[in-house]
């Protein structure tokens, strides 16, 4: 299975960080060995000082397909779920620097915790909204209808460069108030009221 991660989908998060506002998706991915799953700790790698956190919503692909259209995309997904791409923003701003790739910043080992997924009926995934709280204070809020490309959009987009396949998930993008995490934190993610994840950093 694939990771496939949207970057710079939210207008307000394209501002925070300083980067340019993108013709197109912003696409890189993560294998397998980044997922975290079932709420176990997130230990601190010691290759960075400086990991963020970024909540997202995610869409969990459940057949086979490639060159899809928009108007068919919500035909290849039927759970949605929330999960975390962390950054090791240190290692990623010297990549950007000298225009090199994100790999390392990016899908390093649990670079992305996930969720359970459920179903997405009863969701209007034009206008869903998900929060992230910090140790029980809320520091991310997001709405899809923030997207600068919807789910849809996004899913055929991708399915234009890669195949996907019954298990691939896409992370969608990430809403404004990204931050830095610490040892003790705790983390809880809400997907229109509903608790999602709620793990420890360690």
């Amino acid at each position: 299975m694939k990771i496939i991660c949207i970057g710079r989908n939210y207008a307000e998060h394209i501002t925070e960080l300083g980067n340019e506002r993108p013709d197109s998706p912003v696409i890189f991915m993560k294998p397998d060995t980044a997922l975290l799953r079932n709420n176990d700790p997130f230990y601190y790698p010691d290759f960075s000082k400086d990991i963020h956190y970024e909540c997202e919503l995610l869409v969990k692909i459940k057949k086979e397909g490639k060159s899809i259209e928009a108007k068919f995309a919500a035909k290849y997904y039927d759970e949605i779920g929330l999960g975390i791409d962390f950054t090791a923003r240190d290692i990623q701003s010297q990549a950007k620097e000298k225009g090199l790739p994100w790999e390392r910043a990016k899908a390093f080992n649990e670079s992305a915790p996930v969720s359970n997924f459920i179903p997405k009926d009863g969701f209007d995934l034009t206008d869903t909204s998900f929060q992230l709280e910090l140790n029980g204070e809320t520091v991310q809020e997001g709405n899809t209808s923030l997207m600068l490309w919807p789910i849809d959009e996004l899913v055929a987009y991708v399915s234009n460069y890669f195949t996907l396949k019954t298990g691939d998930i896409i992370f969608t993008g990430t809403p404004k108030g990204v931050g830095p995490i610490k040892i003790g934190d705790r983390l809880r993610g809400m997907l229109s009221g509903q608790e999602m994840f709620n793990f420890e950093i360690k």
